[in-house]
């Protein structure tokens, strides 16, 4: 597992591997990041927020359709309920909230 530092470099990059794909893929959200929370806003309002539970190094997303948590695995964010990838939840809730066709891949 790795250590309270490492999550933290590794959470901070993978927040702002997120910003900047919204940013640079024209959709209608809007990014603010504070602290260990990332909140992206739809243009009607709708929120999917972004954050990191450091006590458990862990991954949260939260959204209209629920609440999900994921942990790392061999390089990999997967959530602890059924396994999924955290870049394929997000982008499903995104383009949820978005209404149109949103895709957030992991970072190289």
């Amino acid at each position: 597992m790795m250590n309270e530092t490492e999550f933290l470099q590794l959470s901070d990059s993978l927040f702002a591997h997120i910003q900047d794909t919204i940013d640079e893929g024209g959709w209608d959200l809007d990014c603010m990041g504070s602290g260990n929370v990332l909140t992206i806003e739809a243009g009607d309002g709708t929120q999917v927020v972004v954050n990191r539970h450091t006590p458990n190094r862990e991954l949260w997303i939260a959204a209209k359709s629920g609440g999900y948590h994921f942990a790392e695995q061999d390089g990999r964010w997967l959530a602890t309920r059924d396994g999924r990838e955290f870049f394929e939840v997000l982008s499903e809730v995104l383009a949820a909230t978005a209404g149109e066709d949103v895709r957030i891949s992991a970072p190289n």
